[in-house]
């Protein structure tokens, strides 16, 4: 696995839009997808400066659930968003080939690691967070077979509603 796994990754940072066709149709890349997530998280939780702060085992931790709920509540969303409000005829996707392609999609952010670097951590995390966006539209475009367009609108639409969800979910958290 670490070989073609490292390889996707690389290909799902690139921007090729072939790489997401392949992990749509493959059934088994949802676990790399599922690794990808948390590798991202992981960097993410270092570049942030998790590091510096002292619990880093915990906040690690903690992070890396909540980017793991939030990669299956944006790919749902997006699934629904992009199969209902943006559909087309040639709109054809089901939830496990969005889990997928999404997942990739979070590759570019492996680069937040190098935010532990102070000087570093906010032109890196802005820098990640664009990558991450735009190979995000292309995961969309080609998973629900969409135009750039219309894929732009189902990332929007579906990034403003899980930050919604996600709100209300920490909200819900911090009160217990």
């Amino acid at each position: 696995m670490g070989s073609l796994f490292l390889k996707r990754m690389l290909r799902a940072s690139q921007l090729d839009a072939t790489l997401y066709e392949e992990v749509e149709a493959d059934k088994t890349a949802t676990q790399q997808a599922f690794l990808v997530v948390l590798l991202s998280s992981i960097a993410g939780g270092i570049g942030a400066g998790a590091l510096e702060q002292g619990d880093l085992i915990r906040d690690m931790i903690g992070g890396s659930i909540i980017n793991v709920l939030g990669w299956l509540i944006w790919a749902f969303l997006t699934y629904w968003i992009g199969t209902t409000l943006f559909k087309t005829d040639q709109t054809s996707a089901h939830y496990g080939e969005l889990l997928r392609t999404i997942g990739f999609a979070a590759s570019p952010g492996a680069i937040r690691v190098f935010g532990m670097i102070p000087v570093l951590r906010i032109p890196v995390l802005f820098i990640a967070s664009l990558w991450s966006l735009l190979a995000m539209i292309v995961a969309v475009r080609q998973a629900l077979d969409f135009t750039t367009r219309r894929a732009v609108g189902t990332c929007f639409v579906g990034w403003c509603a899980s930050t919604v969800f996600i709100v209300i979910l920490l909200g819900l958290l911090k009160l217990q």
